[in-house]
């Protein structure tokens, strides 16, 4: 990759990974469902009527929107809202890609190969550490809603390959609409009318700033930024960047929030990093895939981070 090009993958890691903090000063202001229906409110309005129709069907748009939109943001900012740390949560999430690779193995037929059941493994192991250590320093329903958050995540993944949507940018923004009303919707029933109106009263600018950054700064820069790069370069050259954003993620958490990063966090990180990376960039055996089936092919597999399946934007 060229210089300027590498430069562009780690800031867009970085935005990703500093997103987390802007998470958890959002949630200061806005109840977790209310912040996420804001969240794609305001990432999708404008740019829906730029990207032009849907390019891809209607059944696949809304089964992502409802797996990644509604299920997967709504557990992961009520995770952390219950408590989860900011940085914890940056790194835990990442076990999305080992729930993708058994998602693909079951759904898509893609068979992992050792290194790939290896890297599970690891990371999985990983996971266990942070439970540890989340168990000491965290509430467990929020190390257990974020976890949840990432299986939803593979799923979207898979579904996502799945489409196989010919315009990534154009599939994300129309995923976008999806969860708006519904996350209201469930704002409404579970967080109260009373409560959503006070936050919504008490806008200030600062709650402004964290609404524009989760919508403009880390879905459509971020989204935009990284699916330029795949266009660019091969997946397998953009996909490693990824997991720099639980490295952005902790050391941010540390210097803006405070938050003490452990000795045992330190080796969930480790492990699991290491995992991930084992789990999406160990190329699948082959087998049946959703090309045989009669399927578009899609740029990388389905065990690649999700950003490099050109599918999900990060958190």
């Amino acid at each position: 990759m060229r210089p300027v090009h590498t430069a562009l993958a780690v800031l867009v890691a970085a935005v990703w990974g500093f997103n987390f903090i802007v998470i958890e000063i959002g949630l200061g202001h806005f109840p977790p469902l209310l912040l996420s229906a804001l969240r794609f409110l305001v990432a999708a309005l404008p740019a829906v009527f730029f990207v032009g129709r849907p390019k891809t069907a209607w059944k696949w748009i809304i089964a992502v929107g409802a797996a990644l939109g509604i299920a997967k943001f709504g557990l992961l900012f009520t995770g952390m809202a219950a408590g989860m740390p900011a940085g914890l949560s940056s790194l835990v999430l990442q076990v999305q890609s080992v729930f993708t690779a058994v998602l693909a193995s079951l759904v898509l037929r893609e068979r992992p190969g050792r290194v790939r059941v290896a890297g599970m493994a690891v990371a999985l192991a990983g996971i266990a550490v942070a439970a540890v250590d989340g168990g000491t320093s965290g509430p467990v329903l929020g190390f257990t809603l974020v976890v949840a958050a990432a299986a939803c995540w593979g799923v979207s993944n898979v579904l996502t390959r799945k489409a196989s949507p010919p315009d990534a940018l154009n599939f994300m923004v129309w995923v976008c609409t999806v969860p708006v009303l519904p996350l209201f919707a469930l704002s409404l029933l579970l967080e109260g009318p009373e409560r959503d109106l006070a936050a919504l009263r008490g806008l200030d600018w600062s709650g402004a700033a964290v609404i524009a950054y989760v919508a403009w700064v880390s879905t459509v820069f971020g989204f935009g930024a990284w699916n330029h790069l795949l266009k660019r370069y091969p997946a397998s050259s953009v996909a490693p960047f990824s997991l720099l954003v639980p490295v952005f993620g902790m050391s941010s958490a540390a210097l803006v929030l405070g938050e003490e990063v452990s000795g045992l966090r330190w080796v969930a990180a480790l492990l699991l990093v290491g995992g991930v990376g084992m789990t999406s960039l160990a190329p699948a055996r082959a087998g049946t895939t959703a090309t045989e089936e009669g399927g578009a092919a899609p740029a990388v597999s389905a065990g690649s981070p999700p950003a490099a399946a050109a599918a999900s934007p990060a958190p």
